[in-house]
C-alpha cells in the first residue's frame, strides 16, 4: 500500500465513524508513526508503506474510530509551545489551562527562589512551564496517581527542567512534610461533577477518571485545598486554581472567608477559567 492508499483507507473509516476533520488526523497520525513531518506525507505519497507499518496505521486510526483521543494515539500534545507526551494515564492538557500558568508566572514576575507547590499536576505540564520560565525557583509536584508522575517526570526531561522539579506520590496533601511552606500553590484538580462525567464527549470519557470526578458537587478538591494549603503558605503566599465554566460563585465562596483578595480570570472563549487568592495578614 501506499502512502495515499493507507490514508485513502483512513480517511474512509474515519467518515463511517463521525470523526471530524479525517484527513486532517489521519496525517497526523502516520506522520506522527513514520516520525516524518505531514510535508512529508504529502510530497511522499507515492511511497511505499511496509506492511508492519501499514498494519500498526489502521490499529491507530481504528482506536480514533473507537473513541480514543488523538493524543493517546500519537502521545503528543503541545502546551505553551512546549512539547508534552501524553497516555491514559494523564488528562490531557487543554489551552485554557495556559491562562492558569500565565497567572502565576505574572505573579512570580522576576522573583527568584520561590517555591511552588503543583498540586495534582497529571502529565506535569503546569509545574514544567513553570519551571522553564522561571528563574532559581523551586517546583513541587504533587499526584496521586504514581502512572501520571511517570508522565510528568518524562516531560519533565522532555523539556529540560527535571532538576528544578520535585516529585511526589501523595494523596493530595498526605505526604508533605508538614515543616514545608510555599509562596504559591498552585492546581487544575478534577472538578466535574460525578453525574455529568457520564455525558461528556466519548473522548473525554476515555480520559482518567480519577483526574476528571470532582465528587457530587464537582468542589471535593477545592475542600481540600481550602482546609491545607494555608498550613503549607508563606505569609505572604498565593492560591491559584484552575475551575469550571459555571464554578466561580461556588468556589470563590469557599475561600473568601479564609483569603483576601480572591478574583477571577477568564479564558480566551470569555468563560470564568482561574480563580487567584491571597493569605489574609
Amino acid at each position: 500500500m501506499t502512502i495515499k492508499e493507507s490514508l485513502t483507507e483512513a480517511i474512509s473509516l474515519l467518515k463511517k465513524s463521525n470523526i471530524e476533520n479525517p484527513i486532517q488526523i489521519s496525517k497526523i497520525v502516520l506522520a506522527n508513526l513514520m516520525q516524518k513531518s505531514k510535508e512529508y506525507i504529502l510530497i511522499n505519497e507515492n511511497e511505499i508503506l511496509e506492511d508492519k507499518t501499514y498494519d500498526e496505521f489502521i490499529k491507530k486510526i481504528k482506536k480514533v474510530c473507537s473513541g480514543v483521543p488523538l493524543q493517546y494515539v500519537t502521545n503528543v500534545q503541545e502546551f505553551m509551545g512546549m512539547e508534552f507526551f501524553v497516555d491514559e494515564n494523564v488528562l490531557i492538557p487543554r489551552a485554557d489551562t495556559e491562562i492558569l500558568v500565565e497567572e502565576v508566572l505574572s505573579i512570580i514576575e522576576k522573583q527568584e527562589g520561590l517555591k511552588v507547590l503543583d498540586m495534582c499536576t497529571g502529565s506535569g505540564v503546569i509545574a514544567v512551564a513553570i519551571a522553564k520560565n522561571t528563574n532559581n525557583c523551586k517546583v513541587f509536584a504533587v499526584d496521586i496517581s504514581e502512572g501520571a508522575l511517570n508522565v510528568a517526570k518524562r516531560n519533565a526531561i522532555k523539556n529540560d527542567v527535571d532538576k528544578k522539579i520535585n516529585f511526589i506520590n501523595s494523596n493530595m496533601f498526605e505526604l508533605i512534610n508538614s515543616n514545608q511552606k510555599f509562596d504559591v500553590i498552585v492546581s487544575n484538580p478534577p472538578y466535574i461533577e460525578t453525574k455529568t462525567i457520564f455525558t461528556l464527549d466519548i473522548e473525554v470519557q476515555n480520559e482518567p477518571k480519577i483526574a476528571l470526578d470532582g465528587g457530587i458537587d464537582g468542589l471535593d478538591f477545592y475542600r481540600n485545598l481550602l482546609i491545607n494549603s494555608k498550613k503549607y503558605l508563606n505569609k505572604k503566599g498565593v492560591i491559584a486554581m484552575e475551575i469550571g465554566y459555571n464554578q466561580k460563585e461556588a468556589v470563590t465562596n469557599l475561600f473568601k472567608a479564609e483569603y483576601k483578595d480572591v478574583y477571577c480570570k477568564k479564558d480566551l472563549a470569555g468563560n470564568d477559567r482561574v480563580i487567584i487568592c491571597n493569605v489574609k495578614l
